[in-house]
């Protein structure tokens, strides 16, 4: 099989960059300055066991490629808000011997949150979900950091919206060749929801600094258990913190690699990269949207998701606003929800 890794930034390039160390056939797809560097330099994919250089064919879309092949795993790995863009851009790709993407090739949503696979049921036929636990950094044009160890991530695959099949089974085996655990799961929606609740930091993070001392472990808590209480509420099932570190152990730890410092999670290096966009309308914003279907109140998610939006669309500094600061407002916003 043939990976095309769409959005080779952190994520699929430390995803992209494995297999390829594994003897797997990868093609690349990025933009802009990062498509340039991949292009001319190949990726440089920075992990415990030292930096590697992978020359791979790197392209903007698929007119770069011509027909795919029958044998192509196209694994999604943008950002959601960028979902619907690729989605109508790989879609209608034609494919050899008749046929579209969209109809006849398989489709791994490797992304934060639940919603990119829904969006890709309504576009292709065969959808399957990806739990990512995979700390990794976008560095620079071209260089993509991933610290875990012993392995670089564990990704739980199944069908979207639920089963297994023989292809799920093919590309777990071809990622467990390549430095990952990727158990294949009937029910992977029940892991993503339980990664989703750990993302609702992401925004925090990203919005007042990382969560470390106990004021903001205790805001996270907070937000966290909101999004407990709409899941619970809407019958929603997910994995339990025991379970994931169960299975988790420390297959995955991270560990400081020389030259490749990471700052934050994927919403904090939305707000370093100034890409003037964010995705926490699909993590803390799911929670809101879930808490309205279901009539329970999110008043800090709703906070969150206000605040990453906005310091997106202006381009502020990650982390620049005092934990004060921010537990006031969220003070303020749980009062205004129970004075209602």
């Amino acid at each position: 099989m043939r990976y095309i890794i769409i959005g080779a930034g952190a994520v699929g390039g430390a995803i992209g960059g494995r297999l390829a160390g594994s003897g797997h056939d990868v093609v690349l797809v990025a933009r802009g300055a990062h498509h340039a560097a991949l292009r001319d330099g190949g990726l440089r994919l920075q992990v415990p066991d030292g930096e590697y250089t992978y020359r791979l064919p790197a392209v903007t879309g698929p007119e770069e490629l011509g027909e795919l092949r029958a044998d192509d795993v196209l694994v999604l790995a943008v950002k959601t808000q960028d979902t619907v863009t690729a989605l109508g851009t790989w879609g209608s790709a034609p494919v050899a011997r008749g046929g579209t993407a969209a109809e006849r090739l398989p489709l791994f949503c490797a992304q934060n949150g639940v919603e990119g696979q829904r969006l890709a049921l309504r576009v292709f036929r065969h959808v399957y979900g990806v739990c990512v636990w995979l700390p990794s950094t976008f560095v620079e044009p071209g260089v993509v950091s991933a610290g875990g160890a012993p392995l670089t991530g564990m990704l739980h695959l199944g069908r979207h919206p639920h089963g297994t099949d023989a292809t799920a089974r093919l590309v777990a085996a071809d990622l467990e060749k390549s430095h990952f655990e990727a158990p294949v799961v009937p029910d992977v929606a029940r892991w993503q929801y339980a990664k989703l609740l750990s993302n609702l930091g992401n925004a925090l993070e990203a919005v007042a600094g990382p969560i470390a001392d106990d004021a903001a472990v205790t805001l996270f808590q907070r937000v966290r258990a909101e999004g407990e209480a709409v899941l619970d509420a809407a019958g929603i099932a997910y994995a339990s913190v025991e379970e994931q570190r169960a299975v988790r152990g420390h297959k995955v730890d991270l560990v400081p690699l020389d030259g490749a410092p990471r700052g934050g999670g994927s919403s904090w290096q939305s707000l370093s990269r100034g890409t003037g966009t964010i995705e926490a309308d699909y993590l803390n914003g799911e929670i809101a949207l879930l808490g309205r279907l279901h009539g329970v109140p999110t008043p800090l998610n709703d906070l969150l998701q206000h605040l990453a939006n906005t310091f997106a669309r202006e381009r502020r500094a990650p982390g620049s606003m005092p934990l004060g600061e921010l537990t006031r407002l969220a003070e303020k916003s749980v009062a205004f929800v129970q004075e209602r």
